[in-house]
């Protein structure tokens, strides 16, 4: 099947391709967007579950920090902000006790550090070699259960000089960590109701497996519900996880490949991650100890498979998040969903010291083995502090590139991230001399 050509073809229709649909069709543009899945938002995906009270996030769920422009996105779709409970706990000597400020301590000692100064790290070089006088051992601990936990990183291979600028900006600064009411769906919809028929095509089970491309403009092949699909366009917008950049299966085959993005490839990695969500019969930690947990946000213990837990506070659902992320996500992965929730409950047994009553449902999602992100999000690795600007610029006018992983406003990693870089990239792309003839950006 062929179809007309268009002004832009964007491959992805994740929170960026959504995006940067959205503002091409505002200036006006003919836009194909094309997602592989059978539903749009990528690595956001929102369920709901009858009677639970809340909404069940397989992907993303915070808005981290300030992210003015997911804030902004909510707000002119009227859909509220819930702040999450910050009181953390953390396991010591057996005993869930509320957490020392040993983030504030880490980020303080990172701010002033010099070790830095001259070359970049590893994170694990870092704390273990620079910072073993400043930090004492916890410290030190909770610093790479962070980064492994938080960005999902290899510490010894992620770039310290990466961590410290993203440990000191606004993502993990003192604005609040909140969650979007009803879930990050209400945000998909509002994305989706900026692509006005007339002006974008949406193509969902629409797996692109060809792009040749030049300065004169670009070819698109791919298979939409069984059938061949050929489109052509001025421009391609590029909506992918960095896995799919890479290559292998499933992924896009370029033609000529993209040798000017090797490098960054090579520095910017796709972290993995678990996340286990569980329900029970009741919210059963609320009533432990005289209910001392009923406002906690937030459950560590650093020796446990899953280290990390969180509860649905300041709202009071039967649900319990399991998360862990790096290297130790690696080897929980190799386990089956069962196996990895047996895993969760010793954990949670762990920390409260009785086994968890009442499980009811688990509910998970594989983004590793996820044909069309192999991966949760990004992190840079050593001496690639410049690798996420490389992998946003375009290729001859012709390729532009998005995602979360493209962002160099402090946002990678997260919505806010994704969002940003796709209006990024389409905004390059409207500034194309081969566009901007035939109209302007508003």
């Amino acid at each position: 099947m062929a179809l007309p050509q268009f002004d832009a073809i964007v491959i992805g229709a994740g929170v960026a391709g959504l995006a940067a649909a959205g503002e091409l069709a505002r200036a006006g543009r003919a836009t194909l967007l094309l997602e592989a899945r059978d539903r749009i938002g990528g690595r956001v995906w929102t369920r709901s579950e009858p009677a639970l009270g809340v909404p069940v996030e397989l992907g993303a769920e915070f808005i981290h920090g300030r992210a003015q422009l997911t804030r902004d996105w909510l707000a002119r779709a009227a859909v509220g902000v819930t702040d999450a409970a910050e009181r953390h706990l953390t396991l010591q000597h057996g005993v869930l006790r509320e957490g020392e400020r040993l983030f504030a301590q880490v980020q303080r000692v990172l701010r002033h550090s010099h070790a830095l100064d001259l070359r970049d790290v590893s994170f694990d070089t870092l704390l273990d070699r620079h910072l073993r006088a400043e930090l004492t051992p916890e410290a030190r601990r909770f610093a790479r259960m962070m980064a492994q936990g938080f960005d999902a990183a290899d510490t010894r291979r992620a770039s310290a000089r990466a961590l410290r600028a993203e440990w000191s900006g606004d993502t993990l600064g003192d604005a609040p960590t909140s969650r979007p009411d009803g879930g990050y769906g209400s945000l998909l919809e509002a994305l989706r109701r900026e692509l006005p028929p007339e002006r974008v095509q949406l193509r969902l089970q629409c797996a692109v497996s060809a792009v040749r491309w030049s300065a004169q403009g670009v070819e698109v092949r791919a298979r939409h519900l069984g059938a061949v699909l050929h489109a052509r366009a001025r421009h391609a917008l590029l909506a992918l996880p960095v896995e799919s950049l890479r290559g292998g299966s499933g992924a896009p085959r370029f033609a000529p490949t993209l040798q000017a993005k090797r490098a960054p490839l090579r520095a910017v990695r796709s972290g993995p991650v678990v996340k286990l969500l569980l329900r029970f019969a009741t919210p059963f930690w609320e009533t432990l100890q005289q209910g001392r947990f009923r406002d906690a946000g937030f459950f560590h213990a650093t020796g446990a498979r899953l280290p990390t837990f969180w509860s649905p506070a300041p709202a009071h659902a039967p649900l319990l998040v399991a998360w862990a992320g790096g290297p130790r996500a690696r080897q929980l992965l190799t386990l089956s969903p069962p196996r990895l929730a047996h895993a969760a409950l010793a954990s949670l047994e762990r920390m409260f010291g009785r086994r968890p009553p009442g499980v009811e449902a688990c509910y998970f999602h594989d983004w590793q083995r996820d044909p069309w992100s192999r991966g949760a999000y990004s992190y840079v690795t050593v001496g690639g502090e410049a690798a996420r600007g490389q992998l946003a610029e375009p290729l001859a006018q012709s390729l532009f590139f998005a995602g979360e992983a493209t962002d160099v406003d402090g946002e990678a990693g997260t919505v806010t991230g994704a969002l940003q870089s796709g209006v990024r990239a389409a905004r390059q792309l409207l500034e194309s001399p081969r566009l901007r003839p035939h109209g302007r950006r508003p």
